[in-house]
C-alpha cells in the first residue's frame, strides 16, 4: 500500500482516517478510477492491488451502467465491454470482497447511478456493500434533494460522496458541503469525463469557495489526464481523481500481468509528481 497508513474500521471512518493521514503527512491523495469488469473481469482485485502499490490512496470503482450521463466515450465504452462480459452489481461486490482479503486499509468508493442499485433494492445494497468492504457511494444522478431515497446507505455506515460543479450556486454549495461525507468530489468543468479543458484558475476559485463553507476534504476530477495536470491540481486540492486516461491505458491488456504493469506504469509517475509538488508547499 502507499504511505504509512494503519488499517482502520470500515465505511466512512476508513475514508476519514485516510484523509486525516494525508493531511498529517502533507500529501495530496491520489484516487484512480477504474471500471469494474474491464478490461479483464477476473483480474479486478489484482488491478486494484497494483494501483495501491503504485501510489493510490483511495480507489474509485465504476459500476457498469448502460446509460451514463456523466461519463465520456472512454468510460462509456468500458462499461459496455464490462456489461457484455456479464459484470453486474454482484460481480462488483465480489471483486471488492476479494480485494479486501489482502487490503483492509485502502478506501474503496463505488461510482454509479440509481438504476444500478434499484435493480436489487436499496436495502439489499445497504446490507451487502459494507459486508463486501465498500466504504462509500457516489451516485451521479441522485442530487442532495433526493437524499431520503438513499438514507439506508448512511444508516449502514457508507459515506455519501457528493458532487459539486462550477455551476453550483453558492447557497446550494453550502448545503452540499454541510451534508458531504468522507470527501467532496468537485467536477473541474461542466461536461463529461475525459475532456481536456480544465481552466486551472477557475478550478482553484471553486475549491476556495468550497472551503469557505466547511473543511470537508476536496477531491478534484474530470480533465486530470497525466502527472503534469495532477501536480497543478495538487497546489490547492486535497486529492486528485484520474479516470478516463487510466481506463484508456488499461484497455487492450493481454493478460493480468500486462494489466497490472500498465496500471503501475501509469500511476507511478502521477504519484511521483504529486509528491514533488507536495514537497514544495
Amino acid at each position: 500500500m502507499s504511505g504509512p497508513f494503519p488499517a482502520t474500521p470500515s465505511g466512512r471512518r476508513r475514508i476519514e482516517a485516510r484523509f486525516a493521514a494525508l493531511k498529517a503527512g502533507r500529501r495530496t491523495g491520489l484516487v484512480p478510477f477504474i471500471t469494474a469488469g474491464d478490461p479483464l473481469p477476473g483480474s479486478q482485485a489484482a488491478l486494484m492491488h497494483a494501483l495501491v502499490a503504485a501510489g493510490a490512496d483511495l480507489i474509485e470503482l465504476g459500476v457498469p451502467f448502460s446509460d451514463p450521463m456523466a461519463d465520456g466515450p472512454v468510460i462509456q465504452h468500458a462499461s459496455e465491454r464490462a456489461i457484455a462480459r456479464g459484470t453486474g452489481l454482484r460481480q462488483v461486490l465480489d471483486c471488492v470482497r476479494e480485494f479486501r482479503s489482502r487490503d483492509e486499509a485502502t478506501p474503496v468508493v463505488l461510482m454509479g447511478y440509481m438504476n444500478t442499485l434499484a435493480v436489487r433494492g436499496m436495502a439489499w445494497f445497504a446490507a451487502e456493500a459494507p459486508a463486501a468492504g465498500i466504504d462509500g457511494m457516489l451516485l451521479v444522478d441522485c442530487p442532495i434533494e433526493e437524499s431520503a431515497a438513499v438514507a439506508a446507505l448512511g444508516e449502514a455506515g457508507l459515506a455519501r460522496i457528493l458532487l459539486s460543479a462550477p455551476t453550483t450556486p453558492p447557497e446550494r454549495l453550502a448545503r452540499i458541503v454541510g451534508a458531504a461525507e468522507g470527501f467532496l468530489y468537485h467536477v473541474a468543468f461542466a461536461g463529461v469525463t475525459g475532456a481536456d479543458r480544465v481552466r486551472l484558475d477557475d478550478v482553484r476559485g471553486h475549491v476556495e469557495a468550497i472551503r469557505r463553507h466547511g473543511d470537508i476534504p476536496v477531491a478534484v476530477g474530470f480533465g486530470v489526464r497525466d502527472a503534469a495536470s495532477a501536480a497543478r491540481i495538487a497546489a490547492f486540492a486535497d486529492a486528485v481523481v484520474i479516470g478516463s486516461a487510466l481506463v484508456e491505458r488499461l484497455a487492450g491488456a493481454s493478460d493480468e500481468a500486462d494489466l497490472c504493469q500498465r496500471a503501475r506504469d501509469f500511476i507511478s509517475p502521477v504519484r511521483a509528481a504529486l509528491d514533488a509538488a507536495d514537497s514544495t508547499r
